[in-house]
């Protein structure tokens, strides 16, 4: 699977690639990357790709021109191109799902009060959040959507780490344990040590549905897991 993305701070980025899971994906050539300087095509000596807002107002917006240049360069009207910004739908395990079925994607890196309307209008295909908070960087918020779609590639993680993990049927994750035995007056429960696989696993099902419970309950509904909130 191929990121190509598009930011004014490509050194952000790098480091994210060139470190742990992500960077021995990139060494086995299941994920590669493509960063593009949007000041590369930014037409003044300055390199400006950024200009005060239409109908006044705080902050300055990110000039169409270097963008769609940008994307041009990149052959983005054929792809799939994803804009984060707080304005955008959820983005969810479900659509992280989603957009790791895709070849590529391309991300373009919001700054400031956003970018021009015109370059939404034109190329891109998901407007996505990452929550329901502002955060200055669009590199950030990519990192964020990216991390979550590359480790769903075919390859990047064993299928039986991604079965469990959180929202995984609409439940949380249930609780991890590990040595020592007992840490600060606190014991391990007895059940983890049993060796009985399938009453560890009933185990683990109900911790799931209580932690879904108690934390994201809309979450039951879907599940239908609901009426299964009792202490096993």
């Amino acid at each position: 699977m191929k990121f190509t993305i598009l930011t004014l701070f490509p050194e952000i980025i790098e480091g994210f690639f060139s470190s742990s899971i992500m960077a021995k994906a990139v060494e086995r050539g299941l994920i590669d990357l493509r960063l593009v300087d949007v000041r590369d095509f930014a037409f003044d000596r300055h390199r400006t790709c950024d200009d005060a807002p239409y109908g006044g107002g705080a902050g300055m917006v990110l000039k169409a021109e270097p963008l769609a240049g940008a994307l041009d360069s990149v052959d983005a009207a054929d792809k799939r191109v994803v804009f984060p910004t707080p304005s955008g739908r959820p983005f969810t395990q479900e659509k992280a799902c989603e957009l790791s079925r895709e070849g590529e994607l391309v991300f373009i890196c919001g700054r400031y009060e956003g970018i021009d309307q015109r370059i939404i209008d034109l190329y891109v295909d998901d407007e996505l959040s990452i929550g329901d908070y502002v955060i200055s960087s669009g590199e950030v918020a990519s990192l964020v959507m990216i991390d979550a779609i590359y480790r769903l590639v075919d390859g990047v993680i064993s299928g039986e780490s991604l079965e469990e993990e959180s929202f995984t049927d609409d439940l949380l994750e249930y609780p991890h344990y590990t040595r020592p035995q007992v840490f600060r007056g606190l014991v391990v429960p007895d059940i983890l040590l049993s060796g009985h696989h399938a009453e560890i696993a009933r185990w683990r099902h109900q911790r799931r549905i209580e932690k879904t419970a108690a934390n994201r309950p809309e979450l039951l509904k879907r599940s239908g897991d609901e009426d299964r909130t009792n202490t096993y």
